[in-house]
């Protein structure tokens, strides 16, 4: 049976399905000082872009598995529980939160990777998710930068005929380069249930943390170890 979560993306993953688009880019170079006074050359578009995307082969070599989170059982995310467009938010100024919900951004991810976890000792209800993201790293600061001020600012939004309410930033993990993390009470069928997001930057990725108590109450906590050893595994990986 599926859970509450994957009824609710599944639903929404029809309606993300009716069309795609895929980001691309390319790498430039800087053009040296000569040595005269004239202006320094301004870097080209590309070369402000920073790092490249990974590819999707590289995530998945990245990606946590079973034997680096002990205690947790570590699986694939059905594909059609991670749509690949975005879907109109209401208000937009809430749109990377409620993009992020499913693993999307803007710009798009030009790879993704996603993996479900559940912890074969705890009873609380607790659903955990991770996501790898594949960016440019200009792209991925941009992210992060909207993930924080988003979080601050927009209190709720509807999206795809569900409300979020109650958005929220928390304490920065402080882990990768820079990370962000908030909550929000989703409403997803009549039923609420809290989540809890971390987003992690690391050079050009994303790593997205996502829990969410099927049984309601307070907000969860996306377990430290379980971060910590996906970021750790990234760094070590590319």
């Amino acid at each position: 049976m599926k859970s509450a979560l994957g009824r609710v993306l599944v639903g929404i993953g029809v309606t993300a399905a009716l069309g795609a688009t895929a980001a691309c880019g390319g790498q430039g170079t800087d053009e040296k000082d000569s040595g005269s006074k004239k202006p320094a050359a301004k870097a080209t578009p590309a070369a402000q872009e920073g790092l490249k995307p990974l590819t999707e082969a590289q995530l998945t070599k990245a990606a946590i598995t079973k034997a680096d989170v002990k205690g947790y059982r570590v699986g694939n995310t059905p594909d059609d529980e991670i749509p690949e467009v975005s879907v109109p938010a209401k208000p937009a100024t809430c749109q990377a939160v409620a993009d992020m919900f499913l693993l999307g951004t803007e710009p798009d991810a030009t790879a993704r990777v996603s993996r479900s976890l559940t912890s074969l000792t705890q009873t609380d209800g607790t659903l955990l998710r991770m996501g790898l993201l594949a960016q440019k790293e200009a792209d991925a600061k941009k992210v992060v930068a909207d993930l924080r001020t988003q979080s601050q600012e927009c209190n709720s939004y509807e999206h795809t005929d569900y409300k979020y309410t109650g958005v929220k930033p928390l304490k920065d993990p402080g882990l990768g380069d820079e990370s962000v993390s908030y909550t929000m009470t989703s409403d997803i069928e009549g039923e609420k249930f809290p989540v809890t997001y971390s987003v992690v930057r690391s050079g050009s990725t994303l790593v997205v943390f996502y829990a969410m108590n099927a049984l309601g109450g307070k907000a969860p906590e996306v377990p430290a170890a379980v971060m910590e050893a996906q970021v750790t595994k990234l760094e070590k990986t590319v």
